[in-house]
């Protein structure tokens, strides 16, 4: 199991020194131009491989874009496939699921979604460090396959989309700001009544 993994890791470092990329991580170009890039967590292993993503796709990644690509929230679950006791070997599979809002001009929301990937790994009872460096494996094939996911997403958008959801987010939030300041004028102008008063004894 271990040699597998060294073979695994050895092959992935070879494949990247020679320029390798997986297609949909940076290979293909991006309709938008230009996008603003945020997480919970800043110097995550998520975001920055999906910055590097953006940056080989043509993308400029900078603060002040005109649209904005936040991740909002990063989980991370795990449950027991099989299992035949404490030396046994068993199936585990992880999930993570990456949830994102794309925002434009003023923070406005165009729109919100998520992405899901489930990964598998044997966890060996008599191994423990073999183990461990199968989830390891695990949970960095699934962040790779997430980020593969965001820039196929990405790709679909055109700055003309954009635009229309941004138009839709401006003329909702002008509508909700003015049914505030009417349901406020509403209130204003609504007598108030005395308190009641108690007949003294």
């Amino acid at each position: 199991m271990i040699k597998r993994n060294l073979l695994v890791m050895g092959l992935a470092v070879l494949l990247s020194a020679c320029g390798f990329q997986l297609r949909g991580t940076g290979t293909n170009e991006l309709a938008i131009k230009e996008l603003d890039l945020s997480a919970r967590n800043a110097y995550g292993e998520t975001v920055t491989q999906l910055r590097r993503a953006l940056e080989g796709s043509g993308v400029k990644v900078y603060a002040g874009a005109p649209y904005k690509l936040v991740l909002t929230n990063e989980q991370e679950s795990q449950r027991i496939l099989s299992y035949a006791g404490a030396s046994s070997t068993g199936e585990y599979q992880i999930t993570t699921v990456l949830s994102y809002d794309i925002r434009g001009r003023g923070d406005l929301p165009l729109l919100s979604d998520k992405l899901e990937v489930q990964k598998v790994f044997m966890h060996d009872g008599s191994n423990l460090v073999g183990s461990d460096q199968e989830a390891q494996t695990a949970r960095a094939e699934g962040r790779r396959e997430l980020v593969q996911r965001m820039m196929l997403r990405l790709e679909q958008l055109s700055p003309g989309q954009l635009d229309k959801l941004q138009q839709t987010a401006e003329a909702k939030a002008k509508a909700d700001a003015a049914a505030l300041e009417a349901a406020k004028k509403a209130e204003a102008q609504t007598p108030r009544q005395s308190p009641v008063e108690l007949p003294q004894q």
